[in-house]
């Protein structure tokens, strides 16, 4: 897998120059998640809380957007949509994995890039999060033969949500805009409900 793809299939680039880029593009990425306020657990807490639903609104905004330009480029013939790398689907580690990520991301109000970001920033409770991360990691890998049965399960290959669901990708793509407006509409009134009843003495 190219970790630039297709970036790296515009020019031929050598290992060196790869990842020099994806390190910049890293670090950019982690500025620009520190200036959005993503390095700080209280913004994210927000999320969980009802008082700040930043989170939301960039991640609907990122998929819209991704989703938008990878079938737009499709549609237009650019882009081979067969030749994008995509995960294969393991259905029952990976929904297990989802629900310890979202347990994890709630008690801890980080996830693995904010807990970086939050780290280079001197954030101690991010510190200890990243530790936690690190435990586990290590935890899995000296457990590996023990769980790898499960961990190939239910696989499923390569697998998009239009064809699992059995409908156009265009209906697909125009339920998830749908989803993400309402989303945005929802998430608008909550914020005006919110600063409403802080407003009140």
């Amino acid at each position: 897998m190219e970790p630039l793809a297709p970036i790296s299939k515009i020019a031929e680039w050598g290992p060196n120059t790869v990842i020099a880029v994806a390190a910049l593009l890293g670090v950019g990425f982690g500025f620009v998640l520190e200036r959005a306020g993503f390095g700080n657990a209280r913004t994210l807490a927000g999320q969980w809380y009802g008082y700040n639903f930043a989170v939301l609104r960039v991640m609907f905004t990122a998929i819209v957007v991704a989703m938008l330009g990878l079938f737009g480029l499709v549609a237009l013939g650019v882009v081979d949509l067969s030749l994008v790398y995509v995960n294969d689907t393991f259905l029952w580690p990976q929904l297990i994995g989802g629900l310890i990520f979202g347990v994890g991301f709630a008690v801890g109000q980080y996830c693995p890039g904010t807990a970086v970001v939050a780290c280079a920033t001197g954030k101690i409770d991010a510190m200890v999060f990243m530790g936690g991360f690190f435990g586990g990691l290590i935890a899995f890998f000296f457990a590996y033969d023990t769980l790898e049965t499960f961990y190939l399960s239910g696989d499923l290959g390569r697998v998009l949500l239009p064809d699992a669901l059995g409908i156009p990708v265009g209906v697909v793509v125009v339920g998830v805009v749908a989803i993400a407006l309402g989303a945005f509409a929802l998430t608008h009134v909550l914020d005006r409900k919110f600063a409403a009843k802080r407003a009140t003495p």
